[in-house]
């Protein structure tokens, strides 16, 4: 009777590992529903991060980056410089065919890169893209794989891209949905279709992932902590996009810049990320995070109220200032408030006004790549600051370049911000990529347990 029941034992030992095997392992099928806080009215060209995310589930670059920054192939299956760095040839990838079934073209992939990049001259020799720049350009493959740069086909209801997911529906800013490609080049996805649902609120966000009716959402820095004390599955990237005041001006008198100098040290950006954004980020003095230039903690970013009133006694003539914000986020809004506070510390005036022209604006600029180079040129572009040039990959030349920036006195670093996800338990594959972006390359549900 014992050898029995342990021969049942055993039996039933077996199944159950089948059992929680077959659980775990990668399956077809199912739709997964996202809610995320962006509205995307344009997914071929996508104006945040959460944006780019879906958006790279339908449109693909040439190139693509891996989570450490390095080029690999992509739509372009190689790709090699003439010397100088001002002339690159891009070999097409054999086999590829946009969603409406055509098959991807020298002539699509130059009407692409020519609208997102009108700097370039981009040219086709057979199925050879050639793109050449004025100047030399040691990183183009890295910007090749920006969003920008993905190859979109116009023509139809939807424009249509090579992606592992097509549009099947859209209400722009509203709702999407996505259907696998079943003839995808790299595999059909797990997934049979992806519902985006856009402008949702974090608290109905929440909500939503709570009772089933969402599966993957976004999470506010401010609330990646509160989300995980209440028992959600929540992944978040390294501090990342950078939040920052930001001038309308250059610097125009000794007396703007000891103005300006005086605000950036009376600000206490630790007590912002403590208390306001609940350790959602990391403060900083930097435009890249150290994570990833390495260099960020030679930028100073505490407060210094003796060496920031000094500053602004050196200030003969200080005028009052007019600070905006984006009235849509009430985080901001309280950040905004708390610098107001900071500057009346050490005596400079500024005012909370809606005009579009105000004398400084609190702004949130992403990481647009995992290459240190590229990420500082982009975000150079999307601060109206002059790019920088880069003759090589040195760390010496990108932190005097990061060095120069901030010596314009355009740009007041204050954190870098963490992006996050939380997602029901059924979710499977997806990972958080340090610079806030998704990795869907083995995405896949489970059927979830009552």
């Amino acid at each position: 009777m014992k050898r029995c029941s342990s021969i049942l034992l055993a039996v039933s030992s077996l199944i159950w590992t089948i059992s929680a095997n077959a659980e775990v392992r990668p399956h077809y099928g199912g739709t997964l529903h996202v809610a995320l806080h962006d509205q995307c009215p344009a997914l071929d060209t996508p104006a945040s991060p959460a944006c780019a995310n879906i958006s790279q589930l339908v449109f693909e670059t040439l190139v693509q980056l891996d989570a450490n920054g390095r080029p690999q192939p992509l739509l372009a299956a190689s790709w090699q410089s003439e010397p100088g760095f001002q002339r690159w040839r891009f070999q097409l990838r054999s086999g590829v065919s946009f969603h409406d079934g055509t098959s991807l073209n020298s002539g699509v992939v130059v009407a692409s890169l020519r609208s997102s990049n009108p700097d370039w001259k981009v040219l086709s020799v057979g199925e050879t893209i050639v793109v050449e720049t004025s100047t030399s350009d040691p990183d183009m493959p890295s910007e090749m794989a920006l969003a920008r740069n993905a190859i979109v086909r116009h023509g139809g209801d939807h424009p249509v891209g090579t992606g592992p997911f097509a549009i099947q529906t859209s209400d722009p800013g509203k709702h999407l949905t996505l259907a696998a490609n079943d003839q995808y080049w790299g595999g059909r996805p797990f997934l049979d279709a992806i519902e985006v649902d856009f402008a949702r609120n974090d608290r109905d966000q929440m909500l939503a992932l709570d009772i089933g009716k969402a599966d993957v959402i976004t999470v506010a820095p401010e609330t990646i902590r509160r989300a995980r004390s209440e028992g959600r599955t929540v992944l978040t990237s390294e501090p990342a996009q950078l939040l920052a005041l930001v001038f309308s001006g250059d610097a125009k008198s000794e007396d703007d810049i000891h103005l300006r100098n005086a605000l950036a040290l009376s600000l206490d950006a630790a007590a912002m990320n403590n208390v306001v954004l609940q350790g959602g980020g990391e403060p900083s003095g930097s435009l890249l995070p150290n994570w990833l230039s390495g260099y960020a903690f030679a930028f100073p970013s505490g407060r210094n109220l003796e060496q920031a009133r000094q500053e602004r006694a050196m200030a003969r003539r200080a005028p009052g200032l007019t600070l905006g914000y984006d009235p849509s986020d009430p985080t901001a809004r309280v950040i905004a408030e708390r610098i107001l506070l900071n500057a009346r510390d050490v005596g400079i005036t500024l005012q909370i006004a809606g005009s579009s022209t105000n004398d400084v604006r609190l702004v949130a600029v992403p990481l647009n790549s995992l290459d240190p180079q590229v990420a500082l040129t982009e975000m150079a572009k999307a601060l109206q600051l002059s790019a920088p040039t880069f003759t090589g990959t040195s760390i010496a030349e990108l932190f005097n370049s990061e060095k120069t920036l901030l010596q314009t006195h355009r740009v007041i670093p204050l954190l870098h911000l963490r992006s996050a996800v939380a997602l029901r338990p059924n979710v499977h594959g997806l990972e958080i990529l340090p610079d806030g972006s998704w990795q869907l390359s083995n995405f896949w549900l489970s059927t979830e347990r009552p």
